[in-house]
């Protein structure tokens, strides 16, 4: 049974999809750091891409995504130029170094350009990077799905798509502004599966206006019957004052902290009842799934995707706003679609921002990495009793328990995993110096 500290969810903490976090960027990290790291690639390093399409049909009042309307075709052609010529620059300064073992497609919603355009960034980049048979997945609109996307996934032989679906409540789609009908969800799934398409990943969201326990519980109900691969369990961040769309929800409508917390811990209990196996805080996955079997086996990663299986130690983003990240360097490119463009045509990379990642910066990322994705944390001898110091307060409310050097989240205290693991942040814990070995 989940415990309920009111006071400790009311403190925000960062998701940590990185460490150091975007908030720590800054722009005297820049373009030849981006280079360098490019140039000490060894020839045999896994290597994930990341393709960013900033674009979507339609908005959603909820989505805190850096995406704008496709609405535009000169405006989409332009970017997509600009996208196939960063690949090319990046591909260049590689020099077929690197082995692509994952590409994915990201957004807003990349099935906002046409399925030919791409099948082209596809073939480019299988073209101008050393990839055999690497395993793709992509987000999809399903409101911009129809039956020549089908086909054309299954030609491209993507391997993986994640569809947003968020609830299956016709007045809280009314409410974020999503309208999507469950028989159309229906159909979407069906013609993949139809593909030989059958890893279909759900993004679900709850705290979400008008939202009840009963809501979720009837959207868990579709959910499971759908028998997705993978579901992610999405907290809606209210956050107007950074994110303008936000102001179409009405506040006064949104569920308080109690109704949150109880809206995720039934989404923990329903899913896991129904033979999802848990992958840290907020994803689920079929037992047969790989990422199910990387937490059998304690290998989960976490990036800016979210909870993976992926362990590659070096990911490239390309378009705008897009993040690369090295063992020891993060950096992202130019936010703005317009300088975006006007950097990768100057035949310029577009990074405009990052951070480097000292050798004590690696230690506490591992910290934090472990206990996210296994709820569990090995530490060093002389990190022990600072770290006991500074979790004491966890301790004796019964979130945390040590098992020799380790630092153990016990299952009442999966909702606060990620306030436990923020005492490792350098700068918003208080866990001041770490030591030993790089993880």
């Amino acid at each position: 049974m989940w415990s309920y500290h009111p006071d400790l969810l009311a403190k925000p903490v960062p998701r940590y999809t990185s460490y150091p976090t975007a908030m720590e960027f800054a722009e005297d990290v820049g373009t030849d750091d981006y280079a360098q790291a490019l140039d000490a690639v060894e020839p045999a390093t896994p290597i994930s891409l990341y393709v960013h399409i900033p674009f979507c049909e339609s908005i959603c009042w909820y989505c805190g995504c850096n995406t704008g309307a496709a609405g535009r075709k000169q405006r989409l052609d332009d970017y997509l130029t600009a996208l196939r010529t960063e690949i090319a620059l990046v591909a260049k300064r590689l020099g077929g170094r690197g082995r692509v073992r994952r590409i994915a497609f990201g957004g807003g919603s990349p099935n906002a350009i046409a399925p030919v355009e791409l099948v082209r960034l596809l073939d480019l980049l299988l073209t101008v990077f050393d990839a055999h048979r690497p395993d793709v997945s992509i987000e999809l609109d399903p409101r911009g799905f129809s039956p020549e996307w089908a086909l054309v996934l299954a030609a491209a032989q993507v391997t993986r798509v994640s569809l947003g679906v968020q609830t299956f409540a016709p007045h809280v789609q009314q409410a974020i502004g999503r309208i999507q009908p469950l028989s159309h969800i229906e159909r979407v799934v069906a013609a993949l599966r139809l593909r030989g398409i059958d890893a279909i990943n759900f993004d679900l969201m709850y705290g979400l206006p008008e939202q009840t326990l009963a809501d979720l519980d009837a959207t868990l109900d579709e959910t499971v019957r759908l028998m997705p691969s993978r579901i992610a369990l999405f907290g809606y961040a209210h956050l107007p004052d950074m994110i303008p769309r936000q102001r179409r929800i009405v506040a006064a409508n949104l569920p308080d902290a109690r109704l949150r917390f109880d809206q995720a811990r039934l989404g923990h209990r329903r899913l896991t009842a129904a033979g999802y196996i848990p992958v840290g805080f907020d994803h689920f996955a079929r037992a047969d799934d790989a990422l199910a079997v990387a937490a059998r086996e304690g290998r989960v990663n976490r990036n800016f995707q979210g909870f993976t299986e992926d362990d590659t130690p070096v990911l490239l983003g390309f378009g705008a706003s897009a993040i690369s990240k090295f063992p020891d360097l993060i950096v992202q490119n130019e936010k703005r679609s317009g300088p975006y463009r006007d950097l990768v045509e100057a035949g310029r990379l577009a990074v405009a921002r990052g951070i480097r990642v000292d050798a004590e910066e690696q230690r506490r990322a591992g910290h934090i990495r472990d206990l996210l994705c296994n709820g569990c944390a090995h530490l060093g001898l002389d990190e022990i009793a600072p770290a006991r110091n500074a979790l004491s307060d966890f301790e004796r409310r019964g979130i945390i328990a040590w098992d020799d050097g380790a630092l153990v989240i016990r299952d009442c205290g999966l909702p606060y995993a990620r306030h436990v693991a923020a005492r490792f942040d350098r700068i918003r814990g208080n866990i001041r110096s770490i030591q030993g070995p790089s993880p």
